[in-house]
């Protein structure tokens, strides 16, 4: 039961990163910023392997195993991927998002409410 307070513990936190991109989507332009100095961007690979783990052993445990698994293999390959790619890919994609317009940002904001929610609801 532990390990599902901690994935509804998550998607809390989702969804309150979610409705602060919605509200301030200039301080997800500054942490992608942040990010893509140096070897920050690791760092990202880092905690998206740590969800990973989290998500995959805790899906045995939660109401829909599969949603919770599956987001877990998610943050498995996007953590993968931040490695693979290397920095030059990663900080491209980094300025590329920098350049868009705040509609996209919010759109993003929305989906990763939408995200929260659902792992609220699964776990």
């Amino acid at each position: 039961m532990g390990i599902v307070i901690v994935i509804k513990s998550l998607g809390i936190v989702f969804a309150l990163i979610g409705i602060a991109y919605l509200l301030r989507p200039d301080f997800f332009k500054w942490l992608i910023g942040f990010f893509k100095q140096g070897n920050r961007m690791y760092f990202a690979g880092v905690i998206r392997f740590i969800l990973a783990v989290i998500f995959l052993v805790g899906a045995t445990e939660c109401r829909y195993f599969w949603v919770i698994l599956g987001f877990g293999i998610i943050f498995l390959l996007s953590g993968m991927l931040i490695f693979m790619l290397g920095p030059g890919k990663i900080r491209q994609m980094f300025e590329w998002y920098e350049k868009q317009s705040n509609i996209l940002f919010r759109v993003i904001a929305v989906i990763i409410i939408a995200v929260g929610a659902v792992v609220i609801y699964s776990a």
